[in-house]
């Protein structure tokens, strides 16, 4: 019980995370988005990943909550996951690496719900 709680927690400060994340990469400008560094990312990239993080942010609440395919959730986390990791990876390559350390507290936080939602949704 306590580590179903811990989980709808998690889920729900990742979505609301990830929503707020997410949304300004749809909306903003092109010019908006573009960072100094030596890599730069492709405008259209970074779209792809907003939408990866708004369905993500979906995905770890609403199969939960209307407990239909409740296995999505994991998988879900999962791709938030990988997301967490290349943001990671781009932040240290772009000398940022004081970023880098939330991208990977979220990615670990992520990886959390996906241990502890696939055993709940294989039991």
């Amino acid at each position: 019980m306590k580590r179903n709680t811990g989980l709808w927690i998690v889920q729900g400060l990742l979505a609301a995370l990830f929503l707020v994340a997410g949304v300004p990469k749809l909306v903003m400008s092109a010019a908006q988005m573009t960072a100094p560094g030596p890599i730069q990312v492709p405008v259209a990239l970074i779209r792809f990943v907003g939408v990866c993080e708004i369905l993500g942010a979906i995905g770890m609440i609403l199969p939960g909550l209307t407990r239909i395919c409740p296995g999505l959730t994991p998988l879900g986390a999962g791709g938030l996951v990988i997301i967490m990791i290349g943001a990671t990876v781009i932040n240290i390559a772009n000398g940022m690496a004081p970023f880098a350390m939330p991208t990977a507290v979220l990615g670990l936080m992520a990886a959390y719900v996906v241990w502890g939602r696939w055993w709940s949704a294989r039991t």
